[in-house]
């Protein structure tokens, strides 16, 4: 068990993984806030969609009209749904990134101009922003995913 911690330990003091766990923390807080959001827009829009979410606007017919979908609270709930398809990839991709050894300058750069483009992705999906500014955001968040798939399956996999 002691060589096991050791191992760990060693990973924490990997300043490339350290870097990686920084900026998957603020994306990871970034997407938990897109919930905090919808829940705004569904509370202050009356807009919701269970049943039990509209008890304390009253019973039967009149807590049924609450029951139904509003344009902001989906352009929110999409731009949700667009942070899980794209940093959900990013985790489990960056993480081996982290792993395969990459200079520190190099996987900062990465790993910020991911977040970076993350962060503008959702403040161009929330204003919203005229296109191609989120279609923009998304490529560069995108293409810095597919750039660390390529070092990882250049470095570090046996093909």
């Amino acid at each position: 068990r002691s060589g096991e911690m050791a191992k760990l330990t060693q990973l924490i003091d990997n300043e490339v993984f350290r870097a990686y766990a920084t900026y998957t923390t603020i994306v990871l807080l970034k997407m938990m806030l897109m919930s905090l959001i919808t829940a705004y827009f569904r509370i202050t829009r009356k807009a919701f969609a269970n049943a039990e979410d509209t008890a304390s606007f009253g019973k039967g017919e009149n807590a049924k009209k609450y029951l139904r979908t509003d344009p902001d609270v989906e352009r929110v709930r999409r731009g949700h749904l667009n942070d899980l398809e794209n940093i959900v990839p990013f985790l489990g991709i960056g993480l081996l990134y982290a792993l395969s050894g990459p200079e520190l300058y190099t996987a900062l750069l990465h790993f910020r101009i991911f977040v970076g483009a993350r962060i503008a992705h959702t403040f161009a999906y929330l204003i919203p922003l005229p296109q191609p500014g989120r279609g923009l955001s998304w490529a560069v968040g995108y293409a810095v995913t597919i750039s660390m798939a390529y070092k990882v399956l250049k470095t570090a996999l046996y093909l």
